[in-house]
């Protein structure tokens, strides 16, 4: 075969055996053939669900994951680069800007700075009263969930890349 030419051999070999799954349904009965095609309709619907079944759980499952993989030690050993962290953070500027209050808080200062302490801007109870301070692990824990580390925190917004986390964090502690 030349270089150019595309294989299609799979493509037919699946067709073939599609074809002969269906084969034995043309010399039984209607009724007996629709009675195999209503089971094996119902198999194949068993089959999915299996399988959603599957993908729910582990969606349901993967916070808890990402928060045990991701917790300090996760984020000591990741190196964070600020000028990608600049770049991921425009993400951000929705809400939060450098040196100026809007949706969240100013991020100017926030390595090693108190929750809930900026005086211009108003911070959710839950925060104000969390007593944290934003040090490299508690702004990973942060990212990765902020409504598990704050229950009735205003911030939704969530990174789930370990190492954008990181390169976020390599920025923000830059910005002092």
């Amino acid at each position: 075969m030349d270089a150019g030419a595309v294989d299609r051999s799979a493509e037919m070999d699946l067709l073939v055996a599609i074809g002969r799954a269906f084969q034995p349904f043309s010399s039984l009965t209607k009724c007996e053939s629709d009675m195999m095609k209503r089971n094996t309709f119902v198999e194949g619907l068993v089959a999915c669900a299996v399988v959603v079944g599957f993908f729910v759980a582990g969606a349901l499952l993967a916070p808890d994951v990402a928060f045990t993989q991701s917790g300090p030690a996760a984020i000591a050993t990741l190196k964070g680069d600020p000028v990608r962290g600049r770049t991921l953070h425009e993400g951000c500027i929705d809400c939060h800007f450098i040196d100026a209050e809007d949706v969240g808080p100013r991020h100017r200062g926030v390595v090693g700075r108190r929750a809930g302490i900026v005086k211009d801007y108003g911070y959710s109870l839950a925060l104000k009263n969390s007593g944290l301070t934003w040090d490299e692990a508690t702004l990973d824990r942060w990212l990765i969930d902020p409504s598990a580390l704050v229950p009735g925190t205003k911030m939704l917004f969530k990174v789930d890349n370990a190492q954008d986390r990181a390169d976020i964090i390599a920025y923000l502690k830059e910005k002092k």
